[in-house]
Protein backbone atom coordinates (compact mmCIF):
# COMPACT_ATOMS: atom_id res chain seq x y z
CA UNK A 1 0.00 0.00 0.00
CA UNK A 2 2.88 2.37 0.79
CA UNK A 3 4.11 2.07 -2.80
CA UNK A 4 0.56 2.63 -4.12
CA UNK A 5 -0.37 -0.96 -4.92
CA UNK A 6 -4.00 -1.97 -4.37
CA UNK A 7 -4.07 -4.30 -1.36
CA UNK A 8 -6.83 -6.29 0.33
CA UNK A 9 -6.20 -7.76 3.79
CA UNK A 10 -8.58 -10.59 4.71
CA UNK A 11 -8.83 -11.63 8.37
CA UNK A 12 -11.17 -14.35 9.61
CA UNK A 13 -10.73 -13.69 13.33
CA UNK A 14 -9.24 -10.80 15.27
CA UNK A 15 -6.89 -8.19 13.83
CA UNK A 16 -3.41 -8.58 15.30
CA UNK A 17 -3.73 -12.35 15.21
CA UNK A 18 -2.36 -14.67 17.86
CA UNK A 19 0.44 -12.35 18.94
CA UNK A 20 -1.82 -9.53 20.09
CA UNK A 21 -4.82 -11.47 21.31
CA UNK A 22 -3.58 -14.73 22.82
CA UNK A 23 0.21 -14.89 22.46
CA UNK A 24 3.06 -12.43 22.88
CA UNK A 25 1.14 -9.49 24.34
CA UNK A 26 -1.05 -11.16 27.02
CA UNK A 27 1.71 -13.58 28.01
CA UNK A 28 4.23 -10.77 28.55
CA UNK A 29 1.66 -8.84 30.60
CA UNK A 30 1.17 -11.97 32.75
CA UNK A 31 4.94 -12.45 33.04
CA UNK A 32 5.32 -8.89 34.31
CA UNK A 33 2.68 -9.40 37.00
CA UNK A 34 4.33 -12.66 38.06
CA UNK A 35 7.71 -10.91 38.22
CA UNK A 36 6.25 -8.17 40.42
CA UNK A 37 4.94 -10.85 42.77
CA UNK A 38 8.35 -12.56 42.88
CA UNK A 39 10.10 -9.26 43.57
CA UNK A 40 7.62 -8.37 46.31
CA UNK A 41 8.47 -11.60 48.11
CA UNK A 42 12.09 -10.42 48.13
CA UNK A 43 11.17 -7.10 49.75
CA UNK A 44 13.48 -7.66 52.71
CA UNK A 45 16.49 -7.91 50.39
CA UNK A 46 15.73 -4.38 49.17
CA UNK A 47 15.32 -2.84 52.63
CA UNK A 48 11.57 -3.24 53.19
CA UNK A 49 9.52 -5.18 55.67
CA UNK A 50 8.55 -8.68 54.63
CA UNK A 51 5.70 -8.61 52.11
CA UNK A 52 3.50 -11.40 50.82
CA UNK A 53 1.49 -10.22 47.81
CA UNK A 54 -2.18 -11.20 47.68
CA UNK A 55 -3.33 -11.92 44.15
CA UNK A 56 -6.55 -10.41 42.83
CA UNK A 57 -7.09 -12.59 39.76
CA UNK A 58 -9.95 -10.58 38.16
CA UNK A 59 -7.84 -7.43 38.50
CA UNK A 60 -4.82 -9.18 36.97
CA UNK A 61 -6.83 -10.41 33.98
CA UNK A 62 -8.35 -6.94 33.62
CA UNK A 63 -4.82 -5.57 33.38
CA UNK A 64 -3.99 -8.13 30.68
CA UNK A 65 -7.08 -7.04 28.74
CA UNK A 66 -6.12 -3.37 29.20
CA UNK A 67 -2.67 -4.05 27.77
CA UNK A 68 -4.19 -5.76 24.74
CA UNK A 69 -6.60 -2.84 24.26
CA UNK A 70 -3.76 -0.30 24.49
CA UNK A 71 -1.73 -2.07 21.80
CA UNK A 72 -4.71 -3.04 19.59
CA UNK A 73 -4.79 0.30 17.68
CA UNK A 74 -1.40 -0.62 16.18
CA UNK A 75 -3.12 -3.55 14.41
CA UNK A 76 -6.61 -2.14 13.98
CA UNK A 77 -8.87 -2.01 10.95
CA UNK A 78 -8.88 1.76 11.26
CA UNK A 79 -5.10 2.06 11.11
CA UNK A 80 -4.74 -0.13 8.06
CA UNK A 81 -7.65 1.56 6.34
CA UNK A 82 -5.93 4.91 6.90
CA UNK A 83 -2.80 3.40 5.33
CA UNK A 84 -4.83 2.65 2.21
CA UNK A 85 -5.50 -1.06 2.78
CA UNK A 86 -8.91 -2.55 2.00
CA UNK A 87 -9.54 -4.56 5.19
CA UNK A 88 -12.11 -7.33 4.83
CA UNK A 89 -13.25 -9.30 7.87
CA UNK A 90 -14.29 -12.69 6.60
CA UNK A 91 -13.06 -16.16 5.66
CA UNK A 92 -11.05 -16.51 2.45
CA UNK A 93 -10.69 -19.49 0.14
CA UNK A 94 -8.27 -19.52 -2.79
CA UNK A 95 -10.34 -20.65 -5.77
CA UNK A 96 -7.51 -20.50 -8.30
CA UNK A 97 -4.13 -18.70 -8.37
CA UNK A 98 -5.81 -15.42 -9.32
CA UNK A 99 -9.16 -15.61 -7.50
CA UNK A 100 -10.10 -15.50 -3.82
CA UNK A 101 -13.62 -16.11 -2.54
CA UNK A 102 -14.55 -14.39 0.72
CA UNK A 103 -17.40 -15.33 3.02
CA UNK A 104 -18.27 -12.22 5.01
CA UNK A 105 -19.24 -12.36 8.66
CA UNK A 106 -22.77 -11.34 7.74
CA UNK A 107 -23.13 -14.50 5.60
CA UNK A 108 -22.60 -12.93 2.19
CA UNK A 109 -19.85 -13.87 -0.25
CA UNK A 110 -17.85 -12.23 -3.01
CA UNK A 111 -14.83 -12.83 -5.16
CA UNK A 112 -11.67 -10.81 -5.69
CA UNK A 113 -9.22 -11.21 -8.55
CA UNK A 114 -5.55 -10.51 -7.99
CA UNK A 115 -2.07 -10.71 -9.46
CA UNK A 116 -0.52 -12.06 -6.24
CA UNK A 117 -1.59 -13.71 -2.99
CA UNK A 118 0.32 -13.85 0.30
CA UNK A 119 -0.74 -16.55 2.77
CA UNK A 120 -0.11 -15.46 6.37
CA UNK A 121 -2.53 -17.67 8.27
CA UNK A 122 -0.33 -18.23 11.33
CA UNK A 123 -0.39 -21.26 13.61
CA UNK A 124 -2.47 -22.79 16.37
CA UNK A 125 -1.59 -24.85 19.46
CA UNK A 126 -0.80 -28.50 18.89
CA UNK A 127 -2.99 -30.81 20.98
CA UNK A 128 -1.77 -34.40 21.47
CA UNK A 129 -4.35 -37.24 21.30
CA UNK A 130 -4.09 -37.98 25.01
CA UNK A 131 -6.92 -40.26 26.19
CA UNK A 132 -9.33 -38.51 28.55
CA UNK A 133 -7.88 -35.05 28.10
CA UNK A 134 -10.74 -33.62 26.06
CA UNK A 135 -13.36 -35.14 28.39
CA UNK A 136 -11.80 -33.69 31.56
CA UNK A 137 -10.96 -30.36 29.95
CA UNK A 138 -7.76 -28.49 29.21
CA UNK A 139 -6.58 -25.12 27.96
CA UNK A 140 -3.92 -24.00 25.48
CA UNK A 141 -2.05 -20.74 25.18
CA UNK A 142 -4.97 -19.59 22.99
CA UNK A 143 -7.83 -20.48 25.36
CA UNK A 144 -6.09 -19.83 28.71
CA UNK A 145 -7.12 -16.17 28.87
CA UNK A 146 -10.86 -16.73 28.48
CA UNK A 147 -10.65 -19.54 31.06
CA UNK A 148 -8.91 -17.30 33.61
CA UNK A 149 -11.47 -14.57 32.99
CA UNK A 150 -14.16 -16.98 34.21
CA UNK A 151 -12.20 -17.90 37.36
CA UNK A 152 -12.66 -16.07 40.63
CA UNK A 153 -9.43 -17.46 42.07
CA UNK A 154 -6.14 -18.75 40.74
CA UNK A 155 -6.19 -22.52 40.11
CA UNK A 156 -4.46 -24.14 43.08
CA UNK A 157 -2.88 -27.02 41.16
CA UNK A 158 -1.65 -26.55 37.61
CA UNK A 159 -0.09 -29.12 35.31
CA UNK A 160 1.79 -27.82 32.28
CA UNK A 161 2.40 -30.27 29.43
CA UNK A 162 5.53 -29.29 27.52
CA UNK A 163 9.07 -28.15 28.24
CA UNK A 164 9.56 -25.65 25.44
CA UNK A 165 9.56 -21.85 25.73
CA UNK A 166 5.78 -21.48 26.18
CA UNK A 167 5.63 -24.27 28.77
CA UNK A 168 8.54 -22.83 30.75
CA UNK A 169 7.15 -19.30 30.71
CA UNK A 170 3.69 -20.37 31.86
CA UNK A 171 5.04 -22.76 34.51
CA UNK A 172 7.12 -20.02 36.10
CA UNK A 173 4.26 -17.51 35.91
CA UNK A 174 1.71 -19.69 37.67
CA UNK A 175 4.23 -20.78 40.31
CA UNK A 176 5.13 -17.17 41.06
CA UNK A 177 1.47 -16.18 41.21
CA UNK A 178 0.85 -18.89 43.82
CA UNK A 179 -0.20 -22.12 42.09
CA UNK A 180 1.39 -25.48 42.80
CA UNK A 181 2.82 -26.27 39.35
CA UNK A 182 3.99 -29.55 37.85
CA UNK A 183 5.69 -29.36 34.47
CA UNK A 184 5.77 -32.59 32.47
CA UNK A 185 8.23 -33.01 29.59
CA UNK A 186 8.71 -36.25 27.66
CA UNK A 187 12.29 -35.42 26.58
CA UNK A 188 15.34 -35.68 28.85
CA UNK A 189 15.47 -31.93 29.58
CA UNK A 190 13.72 -28.63 29.07
CA UNK A 191 14.46 -26.26 26.17
CA UNK A 192 16.02 -28.93 23.97
CA UNK A 193 17.08 -26.39 21.32
CA UNK A 194 19.28 -24.59 23.85
CA UNK A 195 22.68 -25.70 25.15
CA UNK A 196 22.63 -27.99 28.15
CA UNK A 197 24.12 -25.39 30.52
CA UNK A 198 21.35 -22.97 29.53
CA UNK A 199 18.61 -25.56 30.03
CA UNK A 200 20.09 -26.56 33.39
CA UNK A 201 20.13 -22.93 34.53
CA UNK A 202 16.47 -22.46 33.58
CA UNK A 203 15.46 -25.75 35.21
CA UNK A 204 17.09 -24.79 38.51
CA UNK A 205 15.44 -21.36 38.42
CA UNK A 206 12.02 -22.91 37.81
CA UNK A 207 12.57 -25.25 40.73
CA UNK A 208 13.60 -22.33 42.96
CA UNK A 209 10.31 -20.70 41.98
CA UNK A 210 8.48 -23.83 43.12
CA UNK A 211 7.88 -25.68 39.85
CA UNK A 212 7.96 -29.48 40.10
CA UNK A 213 9.91 -30.12 36.88
CA UNK A 214 9.48 -33.68 35.61
CA UNK A 215 11.62 -34.42 32.57
CA UNK A 216 11.86 -37.79 30.82
CA UNK A 217 8.23 -38.23 31.87
CA UNK A 218 5.53 -39.35 29.44
CA UNK A 219 1.91 -38.31 29.81
CA UNK A 220 -0.21 -41.47 29.42
CA UNK A 221 -3.83 -40.35 29.93
CA UNK A 222 -6.17 -38.20 31.99
CA UNK A 223 -8.69 -39.74 34.35
CA UNK A 224 -10.72 -39.10 37.50
CA UNK A 225 -9.35 -40.58 40.73
CA UNK A 226 -11.14 -40.12 44.02
CA UNK A 227 -13.09 -37.22 42.58
CA UNK A 228 -9.97 -35.41 41.32
CA UNK A 229 -8.71 -34.78 37.81
CA UNK A 230 -5.38 -36.54 37.36
CA UNK A 231 -2.72 -36.78 34.70
CA UNK A 232 -1.29 -40.29 34.65
CA UNK A 233 2.42 -40.27 33.84
CA UNK A 234 5.20 -42.76 33.34
CA UNK A 235 8.76 -41.82 34.24
CA UNK A 236 11.58 -42.93 31.95
CA UNK A 237 11.62 -46.62 31.22
CA UNK A 238 9.88 -47.54 34.45
CA UNK A 239 6.85 -49.78 34.14
CA UNK A 240 4.82 -48.19 36.93
CA UNK A 241 2.56 -45.18 36.61
CA UNK A 242 1.88 -42.27 38.93
CA UNK A 243 -0.91 -39.70 39.12
CA UNK A 244 -0.56 -35.92 39.24
CA UNK A 245 -3.75 -34.21 40.46
CA UNK A 246 -4.67 -30.89 38.88
CA UNK A 247 -7.30 -28.18 38.76
CA UNK A 248 -6.02 -26.78 35.46
CA UNK A 249 -4.21 -28.62 32.67
CA UNK A 250 -2.29 -26.41 30.22
CA UNK A 251 -1.26 -28.03 26.95
CA UNK A 252 1.90 -26.29 25.68
CA UNK A 253 3.58 -28.86 23.46
CA UNK A 254 4.07 -26.59 20.45
CA UNK A 255 2.20 -24.92 17.63
CA UNK A 256 1.21 -26.17 14.17
CA UNK A 257 0.85 -24.09 11.03
CA UNK A 258 -2.70 -23.51 9.79
CA UNK A 259 -2.61 -25.28 6.45
CA UNK A 260 -6.11 -26.57 5.70
CA UNK A 261 -9.47 -25.14 4.81
CA UNK A 262 -8.53 -22.25 2.55
CA UNK A 263 -7.76 -23.93 -0.75
CA UNK A 264 -4.15 -25.15 -0.71
CA UNK A 265 -5.14 -28.79 -1.14
CA UNK A 266 -7.27 -28.13 -4.21
CA UNK A 267 -4.44 -26.18 -5.87
CA UNK A 268 -1.94 -28.96 -5.23
CA UNK A 269 0.32 -26.74 -3.13
CA UNK A 270 2.39 -29.14 -1.05
CA UNK A 271 2.40 -28.94 2.73
CA UNK A 272 4.04 -31.06 5.36
CA UNK A 273 4.48 -29.17 8.60
CA UNK A 274 4.51 -25.87 6.68
CA UNK A 275 3.69 -24.56 3.22
CA UNK A 276 6.44 -25.60 0.83
CA UNK A 277 8.17 -22.45 -0.50
CA UNK A 278 11.39 -21.60 -2.33
CA UNK A 279 13.98 -19.05 -1.20
CA UNK A 280 11.75 -16.24 -2.49
CA UNK A 281 8.79 -17.51 -0.42
CA UNK A 282 6.96 -18.62 -3.56
CA UNK A 283 4.80 -21.74 -3.45
CA UNK A 284 4.25 -24.19 -6.29
CA UNK A 285 2.10 -21.44 -7.81
CA UNK A 286 4.72 -18.69 -8.34
CA UNK A 287 2.28 -15.83 -7.71
CA UNK A 288 1.19 -17.31 -4.35
CA UNK A 289 3.57 -16.59 -1.47
CA UNK A 290 3.65 -17.61 2.19
CA UNK A 291 5.03 -15.74 5.21
CA UNK A 292 5.09 -16.28 8.95
CA UNK A 293 4.28 -19.49 10.80
CA UNK A 294 2.74 -21.11 7.72
CA UNK A 295 6.08 -20.81 5.93
CA UNK A 296 8.43 -21.67 8.80
CA UNK A 297 11.10 -22.46 9.75
CA UNK A 298 10.77 -20.08 12.73
CA UNK A 299 7.60 -19.30 14.68
CA UNK A 300 8.35 -15.74 15.81
CA UNK A 301 6.45 -12.52 15.18
CA UNK A 302 9.62 -10.67 14.20
CA UNK A 303 10.53 -13.38 11.68
CA UNK A 304 7.01 -13.18 10.23
CA UNK A 305 7.50 -9.43 9.74
CA UNK A 306 10.91 -10.10 8.19
CA UNK A 307 9.42 -12.61 5.76
CA UNK A 308 6.49 -10.33 4.98
CA UNK A 309 8.87 -7.76 3.49
CA UNK A 310 10.37 -10.35 1.13
CA UNK A 311 7.00 -11.81 0.16
CA UNK A 312 5.51 -8.38 -0.52
CA UNK A 313 8.46 -7.00 -2.48
CA UNK A 314 8.82 -10.18 -4.54
CA UNK A 315 5.08 -10.22 -5.25
CA UNK A 316 5.16 -6.60 -6.44
CA UNK A 317 8.48 -6.41 -8.24
CA UNK A 318 9.58 -10.02 -8.80
CA UNK A 319 9.24 -9.66 -12.56
CA UNK A 320 12.18 -7.23 -12.38
CA UNK A 321 14.19 -8.50 -9.39
CA UNK A 322 13.59 -11.07 -6.68
CA UNK A 323 15.14 -11.18 -3.22
CA UNK A 324 15.99 -14.44 -1.40
CA UNK A 325 14.91 -14.30 2.24
CA UNK A 326 17.87 -13.90 4.62
CA UNK A 327 17.87 -16.14 7.72
CA UNK A 328 21.53 -15.55 8.58
CA UNK A 329 20.92 -13.52 11.75
CA UNK A 330 17.71 -14.56 13.55
CA UNK A 331 17.37 -13.58 17.23
CA UNK A 332 14.86 -14.95 19.71
CA UNK A 333 14.07 -14.76 23.40
CA UNK A 334 12.49 -17.15 25.90
CA UNK A 335 10.83 -14.89 28.47
CA UNK A 336 11.50 -16.85 31.60
CA UNK A 337 13.12 -14.84 34.38
CA UNK A 338 16.07 -14.49 33.92
CA UNK A 339 15.53 -14.33 30.16
CA UNK A 340 17.23 -16.59 27.62
CA UNK A 341 18.21 -14.65 24.49
CA UNK A 342 19.78 -16.27 21.42
CA UNK A 343 21.17 -15.36 18.01
CA UNK A 344 23.23 -17.46 15.62
CA UNK A 345 24.82 -20.78 16.51
CA UNK A 346 24.97 -22.33 19.95
CA UNK A 347 27.44 -25.02 20.99
CA UNK A 348 25.29 -28.04 20.17
CA UNK A 349 24.54 -26.69 16.69
CA UNK A 350 28.21 -25.85 16.01
CA UNK A 351 29.23 -29.38 17.05
CA UNK A 352 26.52 -30.93 14.87
CA UNK A 353 27.79 -28.92 11.89
CA UNK A 354 31.44 -29.76 12.58
CA UNK A 355 32.42 -26.12 13.10
CA UNK A 356 35.57 -25.36 15.12
CA UNK A 357 34.81 -22.66 17.64
CA UNK A 358 35.92 -20.98 20.82
CA UNK A 359 33.65 -20.04 23.71
CA UNK A 360 34.02 -16.77 25.59
CA UNK A 361 31.95 -16.43 28.74
CA UNK A 362 31.24 -13.57 31.13
CA UNK A 363 29.35 -14.15 34.38
CA UNK A 364 26.75 -11.49 35.15
CA UNK A 365 27.41 -11.99 38.87
CA UNK A 366 30.46 -9.78 38.23
CA UNK A 367 28.49 -6.91 36.65
CA UNK A 368 28.07 -3.83 38.85
CA UNK A 369 24.55 -3.00 37.65
CA UNK A 370 23.40 -6.58 38.15
CA UNK A 371 24.70 -6.45 41.71
CA UNK A 372 22.94 -3.11 42.33
CA UNK A 373 19.67 -4.53 41.01
CA UNK A 374 19.90 -7.69 43.08
CA UNK A 375 19.82 -9.83 39.94
CA UNK A 376 23.47 -10.89 39.75
CA UNK A 377 22.95 -14.24 38.06
CA UNK A 378 23.35 -15.64 34.59
CA UNK A 379 25.98 -15.25 31.90
CA UNK A 380 26.80 -14.10 28.39
CA UNK A 381 28.28 -16.75 26.11
CA UNK A 382 29.70 -16.02 22.66
CA UNK A 383 30.97 -18.43 20.02
CA UNK A 384 33.73 -17.29 17.66
CA UNK A 385 35.96 -19.10 15.15
CA UNK A 386 39.33 -20.16 16.55
CA UNK A 387 41.60 -17.09 16.91
CA UNK A 388 39.00 -14.74 15.41
CA UNK A 389 36.67 -12.19 17.00
CA UNK A 390 33.96 -12.78 14.37
CA UNK A 391 30.72 -13.65 16.15
CA UNK A 392 29.15 -16.99 15.25
CA UNK A 393 26.48 -16.97 17.93
CA UNK A 394 25.47 -15.50 21.27
CA UNK A 395 23.42 -16.72 24.20
CA UNK A 396 22.54 -14.44 27.09
CA UNK A 397 20.96 -15.83 30.24
CA UNK A 398 20.08 -12.96 32.51
CA UNK A 399 17.82 -10.07 33.36
CA UNK A 400 17.29 -7.81 30.33
CA UNK A 401 18.80 -10.55 28.14
CA UNK A 402 16.55 -9.77 25.18
CA UNK A 403 17.55 -6.11 25.21
CA UNK A 404 21.26 -6.90 25.66
CA UNK A 405 21.13 -9.19 22.64
CA UNK A 406 20.36 -6.34 20.22
CA UNK A 407 23.95 -5.12 20.19
CA UNK A 408 25.21 -8.54 19.15
CA UNK A 409 22.48 -8.88 16.50
CA UNK A 410 23.59 -5.57 14.99
CA UNK A 411 27.25 -6.64 15.13
CA UNK A 412 26.52 -9.96 13.41
CA UNK A 413 24.31 -8.38 10.77
CA UNK A 414 26.98 -5.85 9.81
CA UNK A 415 29.94 -8.18 10.39
CA UNK A 416 31.42 -6.31 13.36
CA UNK A 417 33.65 -8.36 15.63
CA UNK A 418 34.06 -8.36 19.40
CA UNK A 419 36.90 -5.87 19.04
CA UNK A 420 34.44 -3.25 17.78
CA UNK A 421 32.17 -3.85 20.78
CA UNK A 422 35.16 -3.55 23.12
CA UNK A 423 36.10 -0.24 21.49
CA UNK A 424 32.58 1.18 21.99
CA UNK A 425 31.83 3.34 25.05
CA UNK A 426 29.05 1.85 27.17
CA UNK A 427 27.49 4.00 29.92
CA UNK A 428 28.16 3.02 33.53
CA UNK A 429 26.48 1.37 35.35
CA UNK A 430 24.28 -0.43 32.83
CA UNK A 431 23.45 -3.98 31.91
CA UNK A 432 24.86 -3.26 28.45
CA UNK A 433 28.33 -3.08 29.93
CA UNK A 434 28.18 -6.86 30.20
CA UNK A 435 28.55 -7.01 26.40
CA UNK A 436 31.74 -4.96 26.55
CA UNK A 437 33.15 -7.01 29.41
CA UNK A 438 32.46 -10.17 27.42
CA UNK A 439 34.46 -8.68 24.55
CA UNK A 440 37.18 -7.86 27.07
CA UNK A 441 37.29 -11.50 28.16
CA UNK A 442 37.90 -12.50 24.55
CA UNK A 443 40.70 -9.94 24.26
CA UNK A 444 42.37 -11.19 27.46
CA UNK A 445 42.32 -14.73 26.11
CA UNK A 446 44.01 -13.55 22.90
CA UNK A 447 46.69 -11.24 24.23
CA UNK A 448 49.77 -10.83 22.01
CA UNK A 449 52.17 -12.61 24.37
CA UNK A 450 55.31 -11.83 22.38
CA UNK A 451 54.51 -8.12 22.25
CA UNK A 452 53.72 -8.11 25.97
CA UNK A 453 57.09 -9.72 26.75
CA UNK A 454 58.83 -7.06 24.67
CA UNK A 455 56.88 -4.33 26.45
CA UNK A 456 57.82 -5.76 29.83
CA UNK A 457 61.50 -5.58 28.85
CA UNK A 458 61.02 -2.04 27.51
CA UNK A 459 59.46 -0.77 30.73
CA UNK A 460 62.12 -2.48 32.85
CA UNK A 461 64.73 -0.72 30.70
CA UNK A 462 62.92 2.64 31.26
CA UNK A 463 63.03 2.03 35.00
CA UNK A 464 66.73 1.32 34.78
CA UNK A 465 66.21 -2.34 35.66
Amino acid sequence: SAVKAKVSLIEANEMGGDCLNTGCVPSKALIKSAKVAATARRAEEYGFEEHKPALNLPRLIARVRDVIAAIAPHDSVERYTELGVDVIQGYATIVDPWTVEIRDRDGGSRRLTTRSIVIAAGASPTVPPLPGMAELGFVTSDTLWDHLERCERLPQRVVVLGGGPIGCELSQCFARLGSAVSQVEMLPRLLLKEDEDVADFVTEQLRRDGVDVRCHTRAVRCEMRDGEKCLIVQHGDAEGESAVAYDLLICAVGRSARLTGFGLEELGITTDRTVDTNEYLQTLMPNIYAAGDVAGPYQFTHVAAHQAWYASVNALFGQFKKFAVDYSVIPWVTYVDPEVARVGLNEQEAKAQGIDYEVTRYGLDDLDRAICDGNAQGFIKVLTPVNSDRILGVCIVGSQGGDLLAEFVLAMKHKLGLGKILATIHPYPTWAEGNKYLAGEWRKAHQPERILRLLARFFRWQRGG
